[in-house]
């Protein structure tokens, strides 16, 4: 006799388990059970059958793989959080009987939690943490950023900046970054790492003001900072380490420094220093780290047959080795009104030199009044005092170029003008998308202006005309030609050789014209009739496809419309200002 299986004791009910009963077998609390399933990389599931998933039960719970939370059976980091429950519950007791000799005890014997493990756990190898950078690098520089709050530890603040700086510093000394661009977010910022494309957000910095309604629970976003903060580490770690660099990072002392350096500490001035991101930092060896750029041959790269595959990627790195020392040679000097950290490590990246006022943060090489400062960065509309040795640039000129990869006019974002628009190098063309004219010649790589533009459709134009022109003539002088001919053939008497020769030449054809109209007809036509040969169950998805492709060409021709509006305004102003100035 064959022993059946009872209902939901099979398939999707044994495969899926509720949080409360997952809850319930590891034996944890909601908090505790949040927070090793965030360290561990455990999140629900979402069952092809919810019904037979929650064995009957209608309504919606939070359901998890049977096998993960097995998985988290086996996790020593339970009996950590068990023991924080212990302590907890003594440091009450401890507290409530005013015993301060136990609560002492208690602190000294406090557990700790380590996730080292956990990392190696869920990264096997480097190049698997560097791809899983992207959320770690955003929150890690959001919570720079905090001030003491609540449900967020105090040494997590300063944990995040200190290992931010670090990552920082390697990215300037590798020559890492690639692209640029300042929105509402803040700061986005992409480098290539060990051969994978890493972005991350950097917050504008603005006076903080506590939430008063708790939106945000950071109790769990502190739960993931924990984990980062110790991934953040061991990739640190490593990053220098392929650099020769030395790990804490440390910068070459100069007289300067040793004076001043008896007046502090000597782990807050060497995190001052660090934290200006204005010095090379020290090789193993002992020299300064200066960028070399590295030399290698792209015919050893046996796996692509294609050469003109071989051509691009040639071309794409010659492009990259040019963007490395983009603004090599370059002195640069930040007013105190920019935003100090951003501009100075994008500027450091790309080899310039970079100083501030002293008076402002610590880490300044050189003054305002020295006269081999190239461009000077400012934000706001005029100075008392300039020097005409140097540009006066704002701060939007710095990211353009970078997107751009090459130095852009500095006439363009000079003090107090009207900047040209910040695109954003991460869209990608889609086909039916609207492309602003100046994403289009970012893209293309030739940028156009307004006038240039209707200088050459201008000439264009004119050659069209000149060969319309040129045309007629010939056609009148072959007309007159044929004429004298047939004048001369009437008056002598052709002879049959002559004849043959005729009927033997080429006769000039007649262009035929296209109605553009009946082409139309033409292809809507053939589209009415393969839309009928499209099956009955994928009709209802094509009529959606359609709808969404009409959607977007209207709001395309809705933007065009809009610039059109916006560009012919822009050109009255300009008329009547010129008109103005000539009457005065």
């Amino acid at each position: 006799m064959v022993n059946r299986k009872k209902k939901y004791e099979a398939g999707a009910a044994q495969r899926y388990i509720t949080r409360k009963s997952a809850m319930k077998k590891l034996q944890l609390t909601l908090k505790d059970f949040r927070k090793l399933c965030i360290l561990k990389g455990i999140y629900p599931r979402e069952p092809s059958n919810r019904r037979k998933a929650q064995k009957g039960k209608t309504g919606i719970k939070t359901l998890y793989h049977a096998k993960d939370i097995k998985f988290l059976s086996h996790e020593p980091l339970i009996w950590k959080l068990r023991e924080f429950k212990i302590f907890a519950k003594r440091m009450g007791t401890a507290r409530a009987t005013k015993n301060f000799e136990k609560i002492r005890q208690y602190l000294e014997s406090r557990p700790h939690l380590k996730v080292d493990h956990i990392v190696k756990e869920r990264y096997p190898t480097f190049i698997d943490a560097v791809r899983d950078m992207d959320d770690c690098l955003t929150l890690c520089f959001m919570f720079s950023t905090f001030p003491s709050i609540k449900h967020v530890r105090r040494d997590f603040s300063s944990l995040c900046r200190r290992l931010t700086v670090e990552f920082m510093h390697y990215v300037m000394a590798a020559r890492a970054l690639r692209k640029v661009f300042i929105s509402i977010k803040g700061y986005y910022f992409q480098a290539d790492i060990s051969g994978q494309t890493v972005t991350w957000i950097v917050p504008h910095v603005f006076p903080f003001k506590p939430e008063s309604k708790d939106d945000v629970d950071f109790k769990i976003m502190a739960s993931f900072v924990e984990f980062y903060t110790v991934m953040l580490g061991f990739i640190n770690f490593k990053l220098y380490h392929s650099l020769n660099l030395y790990y804490p990072p440390k910068f070459p002392a100069s007289s300067k420094d040793a004076e001043s350096k008896i007046l502090v500490d000597q782990e807050a001035f060497v995190s001052e220093r660090i934290a200006a991101l204005n010095l090379n930092l020290l090789k193993s060896d002992g020299t300064s780290n200066e960028y070399v750029e590295e030399e290698f041959e792209m015919d050893d790269i046996p796996l692509i047959d294609d050469p003109d595959k071989i051509a691009e990627i040639r071309e794409e790195r010659e492009k990259v080795k040019r963007l490395k020392t983009l603004f090599k040679g370059l002195k640069v000097f930040v007013n105190r009104e920019v935003p100090r950290e951003p501009v100075v490590f994008v500027l450091r990246c790309f080899g310039a030199e970079v100083s501030w006022d002293p008076l402002l943060f610590v880490g300044s090489t050189f003054d305002e009044h020295d006269t081999k400062i190239t461009h000077q960065i400012i934000d706001r509309p005029s100075l008392e005092r300039s020097y005409l040795s140097r540009y006066y640039v704002q701060p939007q000129w710095v990211f353009d170029c970078v997107n751009a990869r090459k130095l852009l006019p500095e006439v363009d974002y000079l003090m107090g003008k009207t900047l040209p628009p910040h695109l954003s190098p991460f869209t990608t063309a889609r086909e039916g998308q609207y492309q602003p004219p100046e994403e289009q010649a970012l893209r293309e790589g030739v940028p156009l202006k307004p006038e240039e533009a209707e200088s050459e459709e201008g000439a264009s134009e004119d050659e069209e005309e000149n060969s319309e022109d040129n045309g007629s003539e010939d056609a009148t002088s072959e007309e007159e030609s044929g004429e004298e001919d047939e004048a001369g053939d009437s008056e002598e008497e052709i002879s049959s050789k002559d004849k043959k020769v005729k009927e033997m030449a080429v006769i000039a054809g007649e262009v035929t014209k296209e109605n553009p109209r009946q082409k139309q007809i033409d292809e809507a036509a053939q589209l009415r009739l393969r839309e009928r040969m499209i099956a009955r169950k994928h009709r209802k998805l094509y009529r959606s496809m359609m709808k969404g492709r009409r959607k977007r060409e209207q709001e395309v021709n809705l933007l065009k419309k809009k610039r059109k509006v916006i560009e012919e305004e822009s050109k009255k102003e300009k008329k009547t200002k010129k008109k103005q100035a000539a009457a005065s």
